[in-house]
């Protein structure tokens, strides 16, 4: 799994959950490497300089909480990706500190709870997922606490997207990466046979599997690929508005396990690459890609090819990106300068926010799809290619930019 970065070096819909919903399970974590062990050192006592972190008053020294889900910050995808965002922040402001809790069930009501139960104890409190969205009731009850909210606009207590002064919140355009990962898997596909695998259909999962169809079909239509996306209808998704969505959902981001089951299952069927979106799940299948033969995966989130390592092999043909990590760092930035502002922001490839590797020793992709990649890179950063997401009007058999 790849590093932690030293600290000394570097998403059902809400409804009308509220912060009172049950009591959910969650636990502060003890995973971080051992470097980091000053800088997450557990304490959930509040900052003696915590009224500073109101929204616009800098706070140099910040108590940070990250909130995750039940795969925690060492999961080598999102989570990670989150937290050395704060890693990064604390090596140049050494006085901060951070302190991961992992939220157990990954249910949304208990992920809320979560947040509610430590708000007291921090600065700023780092949200890492859709199931987080209802901290809007939070938010506002505790005013004096920042939060960076990743992959989700906050909600209020009747599930209505609101703002709120003290709130980042960023999401992310999961379609781009998953189209240029479709383009890629169509584009070096030998058995014609491709899929993606996911965690929960979340709108963020759902996103990731749309636009790789749509990148798949893109690939078919424009360079006669002709490659099949295979779906094993048992593992068809559902999503937030009770939608069969199809795809490949492990139906949770910390089952190695089932992971590894659905993706036997798939190079069972001949797929050769799988593009994998499921968190923790994930790493299951990555060992089905491992145990068989002549079968690559596609990182997700961030640059997984470390995670692909095979002996003296590698499965990983590339990996999709969306860059939460310094979009993180910035907004502590901001909080440490008194320049922080409250928000609901879609991060796009147009401030490369979304994108693939393509850096030599990180990736398997020929110089011809690298080249195809960066034409369509162009062409959704100007808006002519427009891949479509959970809720938009487009399809991935009709979307703009298809031919």
């Amino acid at each position: 799994m790849k590093k932690l970065l030293s600290a000394v070096l570097s998403a059902a819909m809400i409804g009308t959950l509220l912060t009172g919903c049950g009591s959910g399970s969650s636990e502060t974590q003890e995973t971080a490497a051992p470097e980091q062990t000053e800088a997450a050192s557990g304490d959930s006592q509040a900052s003696e300089e915590g009224e500073d972190a109101a929204a616009g008053e800098g706070n140099d020294a910040l108590n940070i909480a990250i909130v995750s889900s039940p795969s925690g910050v060492d999961d080598g995808s999102f989570n990670e990706d989150n937290y050395n965002g704060i890693l990064a922040f604390i090596e140049d402001h050494p006085d901060s500190k951070v302190t991961p809790v992992r939220e157990e069930t990954g249910d949304t009501a208990a992920a809320v709870q979560a947040v509610a139960d430590i708000v007291a104890d921090y600065d700023v409190i780092v949200c890492c997922g859709y199931q987080f969205a209802a901290i809007g009731s939070v938010a506002t009850d505790n005013p004096d606490v920042n939060f960076i909210l990743v992959d989700s606009y906050p909600t209020d207590a009747e599930g209505n997207e609101v703002t709120c002064d003290n709130i980042y919140a960023m999401t992310f355009a999961e379609q781009e990466g998953g189209f240029f990962a479709g383009m890629a898997a169509a584009l070096e596909s030998q058995s014609k046979k491709v899929a993606v695998v996911n965690g929960i259909a979340y709108p963020t999962n759902v996103n990731y599997q749309y636009g790789f169809e749509a990148g798949v079909n893109y690939a078919n239509t424009k360079y006669d690929t002709g490659v099949e996306i295979v779906e094993l209808p048992s593992y068809a998704g559902t999503d937030v508005t009770n939608n069969n969505v199809g795809g490949n959902y492990v139906g949770s981001f910390a089952d190695e396990a089932t992971g590894k089951v659905v993706g036997k299952a798939l190079i069972d069927e001949g797929c050769d690459i799988i593009f994998v979106a499921a968190g923790g799940s994930g790493n299951g299948v990555f060992t089905a890609a491992k145990e068989a033969q002549g079968v690559k995966v596609i990182g997700c989130d961030v640059d997984q090819y470390d995670d692909g390592v095979n002996g003296s092999d590698n499965i990983i043909l590339t990996s999709v990106l969306k860059v939460m990590s310094t979009n993180v760092e910035k907004q502590l930035n901001a909080l440490a300068e008194g320049t922080f502002k409250g928000g609901n922001e879609l991060l796009q490839a147009n401030t490369d926010s979304t994108g693939f590797v393509k850096e030599e020793g990180r990736q398997q992709l020929s110089e011809d799809t690298i080249a195809k990649l960066d034409e369509a890179y162009a062409l959704v950063k100007d808006g002519t290619i427009v891949p479509p997401s959970n809720f938009s009007d487009s399809t991935p058999d009709n979307f703009p930019g298809l031919e």
